[in-house]
């Protein structure tokens, strides 16, 4: 099977009735997923997504210039907080202003003049940033009240973020998040490309979920053609995306290991990582899975031999079991984790977290199991997604823990299943139809969903939004400080698992 089409689309007479629209049905109980905006000739149309249990809603309105050329409509983000980064980073890129935004301060570009607007979907367009960062806001005033700029540039492998935090020099009662330096130009990038080049954008939208976003990516040219793909490229996929995400989730092991000075524990889990990310190599070639799954299926069975491949990854498994069991055993592992940096359910459900942030926090939506694709729903599944209610630092982490063991049932049922089927077809052809086509696609990164909307002309990328998890549940992070101190910020931010580089659209 390829994604399947549980997609409603509806179009807004005005942008009034739009925002009216997802407002009634967020508070119905569909989850907002996304907002982002395409030029067109007469304006810019606003594309909301919408996530329901089975299936997305797709809600569209065009926004046309008022009297003084400019682009508005009534803010979401007084009723839908989900929104309110994405209405920031629509005005970055598209120019749309959202009036009744609480903040509509830069996100994800700094921009030299109207015209300097990438605007995603309107041909030759190009970014002209600003060489100059403003300072930034402060929003807490008091004695003795300062703000620290940590990054864009820190010490040891982090990817480029500015985080400003505002403390008297321990509480932190507030931090603003500046990701616009990690800003790459993803969506321009996918335009004017074919299908198959537009896969390999995909991979490199956020590295560290490769896997993930290529099957999102795929799903959504696969909605369009309704290609069917076939049983071993559907099981072998299970097999890449379900490696993918133990190599994330021993990494934040690792680093939480590394901010509490456990030595060994980091040293263990960067080897247990090490070793999932060399068997995916010797699976496919790439450490990171890339240029495995493509449009249609994958590019071919893997070098490794399944049967060795199985033993590999008991062997890791094993080992990762008796790490962890230590690891949440050692008492100063465990006061740094357990309080720290919690997520509320009510706040998590208004963010509409995804991923371990979310089931953390007791918000059940996996798309593994609510809107499964390849072979998920055709694989045993011991255990139902881990739902816990802490939304501490120690619940994300544990959350993990479990959808590891997860992951090595699903990977060595699939390589057992994969062993035993007939039918050698690899890939599906992807027949697109003339004129504009536009699909939707999804997959359960380690982050949490990944979704991608895509618009073709006669088979052409003419318009691709790529939301990671990471841009979404990133928008929640200054939730999680209250009552929190300095010294706690290592271990909030790694338990969020983010990749800085899918922050950036």
């Amino acid at each position: 099977m390829s994604a399947p089409q549980s997609v409603r689309t509806s179009t807004a007479t005005d942008p009034a009735a739009f925002t009216s629209q997802v407002n009634a049905l967020v508070r119905d109980g569909s989850r907002f997923a996304g907002l982002y905006g395409t030029a067109r000739r007469d304006g810019c149309e606003l594309t909301a997504l919408l996530a329901d249990t089975d299936r997305f809603t797709v809600l569209r309105t065009l926004v046309t210039p008022d009297a003084h050329g400019e682009l508005h409509f009534p803010s979401l983000t007084p009723h839908v907080l989900a929104a309110f980064w994405y209405e920031r980073a629509a005005h970055d890129l598209s120019g749309v202003v959202a009036d009744g935004h609480p903040r509509l301060d830069p996100l994800l570009v700094l921009i030299d003049g109207e015209y300097g607007r990438p605007h995603p979907g309107r041909a030759h367009s190009s970014t002209s940033v600003s060489l100059r960062t403003p300072p930034g806001p402060v929003d807490v005033h008091g004695r003795g009240m300062f703000t620290i700029p940590l990054g864009p540039v820190r010490s040891g492998v982090f990817e480029s973020v500015e985080f400003l935090i505002e403390t008297p020099g321990e509480d932190i009662p507030h931090l603003n998040i500046r990701p616009h330096y990690k800003h790459r130009g993803v969506a321009k990038r996918f335009e004017g490309r074919s299908i198959d080049d537009g896969v390999l954008i995909a991979e490199r939208v956020e590295g560290i979920a490769s896997v993930a976003h290529a099957l999102a990516y795929s799903h959504a040219v696969e909605a369009m053609s309704g290609a069917v793909v076939p049983p071993k490229a559907r099981l072998l996929r299970v097999v890449y995306a379900e490696l993918e995400r133990m190599a994330n989730h021993l990494d934040v092991a690792m680093r939480l290991a590394e901010a509490a000075g456990l030595a060994v524990a980091t040293s263990r889990f960067a080897w247990h990582k090490e070793s999932v990310m060399r068997l995916v190599s010797e699976l496919c070639g790439n450490r990171f899975g890339r240029s495995a799954v493509v449009p249609g299926g994958v590019a071919g069975m893997p070098s490794l031999d399944l049967a060795a491949a199985a033993r590999a990854l008991r062997a890791i498994h094993e080992r990762v079991r008796r790490d962890a069991a230590l690891a949440m055993k050692t008492p100063s592992f465990l006061d740094r984790l357990r309080g720290t940096g919690i997520l509320p359910h009510d706040r998590a459900a208004e963010w509409a977290s995804l991923g371990p942030v979310g089931r953390a926090s007791r918000l059940e939506d996996d798309c593994r199991w609510r809107r499964p694709t390849d072979a998920y729903a055709e694989l045993p599944l011991a255990t139902a997604p881990p739902i816990l209610d802490a939304g501490d630092v120690q619940a994300r982490m544990l959350v993990r823990w479990r959808e590891i063991d997860q992951s090595a049932v699903l990977v060595l049922a699939a390589l057992q299943r994969l062993d035993r089927e007939p039918d050698d077809s690899m890939c599906a052809t992807i027949d697109l139809p003339e004129g504009e086509a536009f699909g939707i696609g999804w997959s359960e990164a380690p982050q949490g969903e990944v979704l991608y909307a895509v618009t073709v002309q006669d088979s052409i990328i003419r318009r691709c939004f790529a939301r990671s998890a990471s841009l979404h549940n990133l928008a929640a992070f200054h939730e999680v400080f209250r009552g929190d101190v300095f010294t706690d910020f290592a271990f909030i931010e790694a338990s969020f698992g983010t990749g800085y580089a899918g922050v950036a659209m």
